[in-house]
């Protein structure tokens, strides 16, 4: 087949004629999947696709995808598998279940987990597709819905450097910075390590932004003055602008975000280590999911203390939603 007739990206053009032949396949089409299916898209990859909205799949359907009834109709064609799904309990149904990926999975195959998900049984999954002489990597990512919808998001990988190494051309078009993080299972515990830390920062900001009302200082100076000090962070540059809009559009729900922080919480628990902050954050997040459902934005959680104090932070002139404005371009390891 011709590069163009099976519209493989051009990352693949030199390995296409030399005789290699790459198919990739998306499990989890939500927030995050459905952005990173997309980049792959706008790379001129040719993909297939299985959600179990066929509202998504019909949309991916209309961009180019080709859509799938089945794990097992994904598995018969791929090369490259990869699943995004939104808590452990779905990745259990995905891999586990019969007919599933560990049930037919081929030689040679690759596995990339790119949802953010338990330790333990990540490992798990990943020994029984070894045992089958297919390849399992973890890749989750970090650094916004935004960035994910550009391709400027970071990938953390975990597996064998073979592996990582083979999936690389698919992975460059996915995420700007790629960092592999040695063996199976280092880079999930790195997401769940950087997750946490960015919730700490945003239950602070809920703080902060109360001082700051309270005191009557002007909240735009208060925002640029944070984003000029030690005190910034990445959750301010991002967070803090929806916050100020009042729109709270962060594109990550509650749900999700207790999830992230309770992964943290079962890890230490796991390791024997009593933490201080943490149980306390995870209580926080649980009371603000309680208050405003599981699909609402994980930003409001903020949104406890402007209620219990009857004040808004609010500032003229911050978006509706974050846009990444950084060029796109393909990524590379650091």
């Amino acid at each position: 087949d011709s590069v163009a007739s099976r519209g493989l990206g051009d990352v693949y053009k030199r390995q296409i004629l030399k005789g290699v032949r790459m198919i990739i396949c998306f499990i989890g089409l939500g927030n995050v999947g459905g952005k990173l299916a997309n980049n792959l898209l706008e790379n001129n990859f040719q993909i297939t696709v299985l959600d179990k909205d066929n509202k998504l799949m019909e949309k991916f359907k209309l961009k180019g995808a080709d859509t799938a009834q089945s794990i097992q109709d994904l598995v018969i064609i791929a090369d490259i598998l990869i699943t995004c799904l939104p808590s452990p309990k779905i990745c259990a149904e995905v891999l586990e279940s019969k007919g599933g990926i560990i049930d037919t999975i081929q030689k040679d195959q690759i596995w990339i987990e790119m949802s953010t998900t338990e330790d333990g049984q990540l490992k798990r999954h990943a020994s029984l597709i070894q045992q089958k002489n297919a390849i399992a990597l973890e890749a989750p990512v970090s650094g916004g819905c935004h960035r994910a919808a550009t391709g400027n998001i970071s990938i953390f990988v975990g597996g064998s450097r073979e592996g990582f190494d083979k999936a690389m051309p698919v992975l460059r078009c996915l995420g700007r910075k790629i960092l592999y993080t040695g063996d199976f299972g280092s880079a999930s515990v790195l997401k769940v390590i950087t997750n946490y830390l960015a919730t700490v920062h945003l239950v602070a900001l809920g703080e902060a932004w109360t001082i700051a009302s309270k005191s009557n200082l002007d909240l735009a100076k208060t925002f640029k003055g944070i984003a000029a000090s030690s005190g910034n962070s990445f959750v301010h540059e991002t967070e803090s602008q929806v916050i100020l809009n009042g729109s709270y559009n962060i594109n990550f729900t509650m749900d999700l975000v207790e999830k992230d922080v309770g992964l943290f919480q079962s890890l230490a628990t796991k390791l024997g280590v009593e933490l201080e902050i943490s149980p306390i954050v995870l209580d926080i997040i649980k009371d603000a999911r309680k208050t405003f459902g599981d699909r609402a934005w994980s930003s409001m959680v903020v949104k406890r203390l402007e209620n219990k104090h009857n004040i808004k932070f609010r500032a003229e002139g911050y978006p509706e939603e974050l846009v990444d404005y950084e060029e796109k371009s393909l990524g590379y390891e650091i």
